[in-house]
């Protein structure tokens, strides 16, 4: 029998105490499960086991926290296919399926009971000037800003290009990822399963720089202009950034990876995006 990982960020549930009221309901129901927090280990209790093993032999995989929660879980199992649901213990928490009063419903998701909701990603490339590269993959999104700075960007697509301005950086996002930076930035709500790269300047200084809404099929690169002695710092997906050179270039496109949600049908994504935007 395939297992239910519950994988919790112990921040957001304190004592773990809306986890094992889903771990409780799952086995009730016969189903195996297993807790794989994120973040800080949980000693007392052998059941616990690192996510990424936990989910070899997994058909669902819950997680509890806010979306940082959900990233996080997401980027250490995106190559695996197995669906995730989230349970929103954060504050907007935009990928999330259910909130906590709703955790009975844990019980359906085990079941099969929703429906796949597949999303993009994106294969990101730091190509560095002395020919070495680095490779990531953002759920979210990819981000080139500077650390106090102003630095100048290009960003072209399929060789031609796009925008060109002085500013604090530039998100390349995913429309999951719509909803997140690139929206506090001035960007789009995309919906999320649209395919679509969204580019959105940070602080430009030029009023003509805005977002730009691209074909799935295009190949982005972002350059950065004449450094100098500034710092540019790239970051997929929050996480920790790494620094930019004079000649690097991060070259962005879609991967053939998809990332599987569980989507439950307790509120559509325009009722849920204007309930958290507003406050209802």
């Amino acid at each position: 029998m395939k297992k239910i990982v519950l994988s919790p960020n112990p921040y957001r549930d304190r004592s773990l105490a809306l986890t094992m009221r889903a771990k409780a309901f799952l086995e009730a129901d016969g189903r195996e499960t297993v807790i794989s927090p994120v973040f800080v280990d949980v000693p007392g209790d052998s059941n616990m086991i690192p996510l990424r093993r936990a989910a070899e032999d997994a058909e669902l995989i819950i997680s509890f926290g806010g979306d940082g929660t959900f990233l996080h879980v997401a980027r250490q199992v995106m190559d695996l296919e197995i669906p995730m649901l989230g349970v929103n213990m954060g504050t907007k928490g935009f990928m999330a399926a259910l909130e906590p009063e709703d955790i009975g419903l844990v019980r359906r998701a085990a079941a099969g009971d929703f429906r796949p909701s597949r999303r993009m990603l994106l294969d990101v490339e730091l190509r560095r000037a002395d020919g070495d590269s680095v490779l990531d993959c953002a759920l979210n999104d990819v981000v080139v800003k500077s650390d106090v700075s102003c630095i100048g960007l290009t960003i072209t697509a399929d060789g031609t290009r796009v925008t060109e301005f002085s500013g604090d950086g530039v998100i390349i996002s995913t429309p999951t990822g719509s909803t997140a930076y690139s929206m506090s930035a001035g960007g789009p709500i995309v919906e999320p399963e649209a395919e679509n790269i969204v580019i959105t300047p940070i602080c430009a200084h030029i009023m003509a720089a805005k977002s730009f809404v691209l074909s799935p099929a295009r190949r982005v690169v972002v350059q950065t202009n004449r450094l100098r002695s500034r710092v540019a710092l790239l970051s997929v997906d929050g996480t920790k950034a790494i620094a930019m050179e004079d000649g690097d270039e991060v070259l962005i496109r879609r991967s053939p990876k998809t990332v599987i949600m569980a989507d439950m049908g307790v509120t559509t994504f325009y009722e849920s995006a204007m309930n958290k935007l507003t406050g209802i």
